[in-house]
């Protein structure tokens, strides 16, 4: 389904990250999710939250509530899998044509504030920024088509690439190999704190979380990690003021 996997309060509130232009210096990689982080998961949660739910009720002439209450138990049993991200998989369990049904609410997909700023300062500064997504490769497409944010990035790898999730310690394994980085100096950005705890037990040493993924939701920052609500809090102090006067 999406990306992001709900924050609990368990967590305690995490601190507002910012990067000096010294620390930026020791950082040659960035890993970057997309649905939360790059892009809006506004989209994805509404698709599956409000639009599908309607679909499936409408399929099979149920209440809205009804339609909820099934999809949310197929969510449930699938959360933390591949199959919980990939798009085939709820086609044939749903038969529904999921990835079509996306096209019907494609104006719903929108960057996060200041993105296209803080890519631009990676490629300026000469640090490769790879988005690493759980998302499946039709969803990518759809979103690369409607965005153009392929082209502001290296290279983007799926999950599905791999048949291992991010939340899986097998993913890092192949990614390292696929895509070789510095553990040491590759960060890692990601609005899941399921991934992160991934990633941290893999040995990542830079991570950061995104408080805001969801633009209509408030912003949570109950995170075992730092994080940052938009991406301004990045950039460089020259590079803030740039966006201040556009």
């Amino acid at each position: 389904m999406t990306d992001s996997q709900t924050q609990t309060s368990a967590y305690k509130t995490a601190t507002i990250q910012t990067y000096t232009a010294e620390q930026w210096s020791k950082i040659d990689t960035v890993l970057l999710d997309m649905d939360g982080t790059l892009l809006d998961l506004h989209f994805d949660n509404y698709f599956w939250l409000q639009f599908m739910p309607s679909k499936y009720a409408e399929l099979h002439g149920i209440e809205h509530e009804a339609a909820h209450k099934v999809l949310k138990q197929a969510s449930d049993d699938t959360i933390g899998t591949l199959n919980w991200y990939c798009l085939d998989y709820w086609s044939e369990r749903l038969n529904m044509p999921v990835a079509a049904l996306k096209q019907d609410i494609v104006e719903k997909i929108q960057y996060r504030p200041y993105v296209k700023d803080f890519l631009a300062m990676l490629k300026q500064q000469g640090k490769k920024a790879v988005i690493v997504t759980n998302a499946h490769r039709d969803s990518v497409n759809l979103k690369m088509t409607k965005t153009g944010l392929d082209k502001l990035v290296d290279r983007i790898i799926s999950s599905h690439d791999y048949q291992e999730p991010k939340e899986s310690q097998a993913f890092w394994q192949h990614l390292q190999h696929d895509e070789p980085f510095n553990i040491e100096t590759t960060l890692l950005i990601d609005d899941s704190q399921a991934v992160l705890a991934s990633a941290r037990k893999w040995g990542f040493k830079h991570l950061l979380t995104i408080f805001h993924p969801d633009s209509q939701k408030e912003p949570n920052t109950n995170s075992e990690h730092p994080g940052i609500h938009h991406f301004d809090e990045l950039l460089y102090e020259q590079e803030r003021h740039k966006g201040d006067e556009q």
